[in-house]
Parts: C-alpha cells; sequence; structure tokens
C-alpha cells in the first residue's frame, strides 16, 4: 500500500483502497495521451476539438531582469485574493534587489457566484484599500494582474475568459475580455488610477519568477486549489500566433485534460461523484483527481465507502462526515503529518463527531495517502509529457531542466 507504515492487513479495506494504485503502465499511458493532447491543442485544425487548450500567453523568451521601478501585481486563482507592491531597484552584489508588502483578501462567496461588476468591483476596492494603507493612492502604477483561469489572449494586456474554473461562477465575464472588466471597474470607484500593462495566468508568474533565480526554469506549475502548467515552447510549433522565431510560454490548461474521455478508465466512482456534483460538471476532469478543491471530498466519499461496507468506525458515519464538504483537503495534509501517536488523526475526527479506534485511525490515514499518492501520481505523469515534448523539440536525449512549482497542496501537504 501507498504510505510508510504498515496496517495490520484488512482484506476489505485494501481491496477499496488498490483501486487509487497507478501501474508504471498506467503512468506511462496518462503521459502519451497527455502528450497526443497537448499537439492537438497547438495545432490549428485540431485546437478547437482537443481538451488541452495550449493557450499562447505572448509572454516571449523570459526576462532578463532588467525591469527597475515599482509596480503592482494582483493574483486572483482561488478563494484568496493578493495585493502587492513590488520595487525593483539596482542592487551593487546582484544587480537588482526585489521588495514586497502584500495583503491578502479571502473573497466572499456570494461574491464568486454574482456578477462580474460584482467581483471586479470588490477588486478594485480591495486595490484602493491596499493604496490607503501604503499611502500609494497618488501614484499611477504600473499594474501586472496574475488570472489563473483558461484566457485567450491576443496580447499581453487582452485576454478573453474563455470558462470558469474551480468554483468561480460571475455571470457575465465569460467570453470578455478580463483587462477591460478590471479598468472598468477602477473607473467606476475613479479614486486611483492605474495602468493595467500585463495579465499572466499563475503558472506563467510562477515560471517567470523562479527564472529569475535559475535560468534553467523553463517549466511552471501550480497544484493548489486547482493544478495546471506552463512551458517554454517553439514559436514555430504555436501555430495560434504568427511569427516562427525564438520561444513562446504556453499555458497548457490541463486541468481539462480527460473532458474527451481520455481519463474514463481510470476515474473511480468517487470521482464521478465529485464531478457529477460540481458547478462544471463534465469540465476540468484531470484537475478534479489532483486539486486541492476536490482533495478532501474525494477521501470523504472513500471513508463513507468503507463505513458503508463496515470496515470503519463499528459503521456509523456521524452527520457531519455525511456533509458535503465537511472533510476539508487540509486535513488531509494535517493526517499525514501525524507523527505516529494519531493525535492530529484522533483530534480531526473527533471534531467530525467520530470517536475512532486506533485501527480506524490508521485506516483513515491510508485513505488519505491513496487519494493524495494518486494525485501526485497522476500530476507527475502529465509533467513527464510536458518534458518529454520539450526533450524532443530539442532533440535531446536528456534534458536539463528546472520546474517552478506553487500552490497550496504542493507547499502544504508533507509528502
Amino acid at each position: 500500500m501507498a504510505g510508510h507504515f504498515h496496517v495490520p492487513s484488512h482484506p476489505g479495506v485494501e481491496q477499496i483502497l488498490s483501486e487509487f494504485l497507478l501501474s508504471k503502465e498506467d503512468l506511462e499511458e496518462v503521459m502519451r495521451r497527455m502528450r497526443r493532447e497537448m499537439e492537438r491543442g497547438l495545432r490549428v485544425e485540431t485546437h478547437n476539438e482537443a481538451s488541452v487548450k495550449m493557450l499562447p500567453t505572448y509572454v516571449r523568451s523570459t526576462p532578463e531582469g532588467s525591469e527597475v521601478g515599482d509596480f503592482l501585481a494582483l493574483d486572483l486563482g482561488g478563494t484568496n485574493f493578493r495585493v502587492m507592491l513590488v520595487k525593483v531597484g539596482e542592487d551593487e552584489e546582484r544587480g537588482w534587489k526585489v521588495e514586497t508588502k502584500h495583503h491578502m483578501y479571502s473573497i466572499p462567496e456570494d461574491t464568486m457566484t454574482g456578477t462580474a461588476e460584482m467581483l471586479f468591483d470588490y477588486i478594485a476596492g480591495c486595490i484602493s484599500d491596499f493604496l490607503d494603507k501604503h499611502n500609494l493612492k497618488h501614484k499611477k502604477l504600473p499594474l501586472g494582474f496574475t488570472f489563473s483561469f483558461p484566457v485567450r489572449h491576443e496580447d499581453l494586456d487582452k485576454g478573453i475568459l474563455l470558462n470558469w474554473t474551480k468554483g468561480f461562477k460571475a455571470s457575465g465575464a465569460e467570453g470578455n475580455n478580463v483587462v477591460g472588466l478590471l479598468r472598468d471597474a477602477i473607473k467606476r470607484r475613479g479614486d486611483f488610477e492605474m495602468d493595467v500593462v500585463a495579465m499572466v495566468n499563475d503558472t506563467v508568474a510562477t515560471m517567470i519568477s523562479c527564472y529569475y533565480e535559475d535560468h534553467s526554469c523553463e517549466v511552471g506549475m501550480i497544484v493548489g486549489t486547482g493544478c495546471n502548467a506552463c512551458y517554454m515552447e517553439e514559436m514555430r510549433k504555436v501555430e495560434l500566433v504568427e511569427g516562427e522565431e525564438g520561444k513562446m510560454c504556453v499555458n497548457t490548461e490541463w486541468g481539462a485534460f480527460g473532458d474527451n474521455g481520455e481519463l474514463e478508465d481510470f476515474r473511480l466512482e468517487y470521482d464521478r461523484v465529485i464531478d457529477e456534483t460540481s458547478l462544471n460538471p463534465g469540465h476540468q476532469l484531470y484537475e478534479k483527481l489532483i486539486g486541492g478543491k476536490y482533495m478532501g471530498e474525494l477521501v470523504r466519499l472513500v471513508l463513507l465507502k468503507l463505513v458503508n461496507e463496515n470496515l470503519l468506525f463499528n459503521s456509523e458515519a456521524s452527520d457531519l462526515l455525511k456533509t458535503r464538504g465537511a472533510f476539508e483537503t487540509r486535513f488531509v495534509s494535517q493526517i499525514e503529518s501525524d507523527t505516529g501517536d494519531r493525535k492530529q488523526i484522533y483530534n480531526i475526527l473527533s471534531s467530525l463527531g467520530i470517536l475512532p479506534s486506533e485501527l480506524d485511525c490508521d485506516v483513515v490515514r491510508l485513505v488519505c495517502e491513496s487519494v493524495s499518492t494518486r494525485a501526485a501520481h497522476m500530476c507527475g505523469a502529465g509533467l513527464a509529457g510536458v518534458i518529454n515534448l520539450m526533450r524532443e523539440r530539442r532533440c535531446q536525449e536528456q534534458l536539463k531542466i528546472t520546474v517552478g512549482v506553487d500552490g497550496s497542496v504542493y507547499k502544504l501537504h508533507p509528502q
């Protein structure tokens, strides 16, 4: 079984959890299918029906770190929205230095699912609050906007939202220029001016910030609420954009891999329930195997299955455990961080109205490990697909490459 400790053999439990184990052959198959969809997304004639959209970002080659001055960076990609002031200055030793001040604002549920005006007015309000805090209202700063949803770019500062993901549903945004929506909201407030110069995906922002430290970083990956990756592709292969010279960063939007049936033989009954009860059924199926938005709920569904099969909690599930969303993804990380005395596991389960035995605690841990290990393996198979594509493009037997990774699941999960 997954994990680094032994559970008294429990054939029923092992049988149910064995479905989460992926063999090397399985993972190679996922890698091959990902690779095939990436190629389809890049080509003009197959782009429209490809599940992996391979969106050009208009970020070309990679920046050399020559920008100097103050700018504001916004980051909208999940339930939290971040505003940062970035000061880039010259530094005798390293050539440049970066200082940041930032503030986190959480986005209310009704703002995520209301109208686009409401959402962008809320964002403009957060920017205004931040500028007040730092006495910057009088300055017209350049603004970089990290927007972590599928966008079709026409230029660095113009991109159309294709569809919301990760629990956002704000009406009137899909099909519109996101930078325009932000500029309009800033105008409506009228209490500060901003020069929105660029919009990038969070995968791209991660790749660029890692590139400052390590010039072999040409892939960015996020494993957080959702899951996505970008990489530097040869311009001649990006058929959706004119030009043959150099490279452009492509936002794969690989979270939608599987939306054309490519993952059917890997999806389990729990995955189907998650999908059917989500805001976007039938979409983002790969992301739903991996992302933090879904991981806790997957564990909850497996626990209920074990209870129903009389394999857990004396076949008694608490009302809380029967509540959708009650088992949070952070519990998965906390349970797998348990040192072996089962205290963390016991505390989490008792907060859910369950008084577990030691064996129950061990089984719950095993469930968490099975779900998170499958997520990591699936994600790794996708990443291998991206890197193999890059390696072959460059006609190299081996490729030395760095992947910049960010996201709450990546940062907080103990494994």
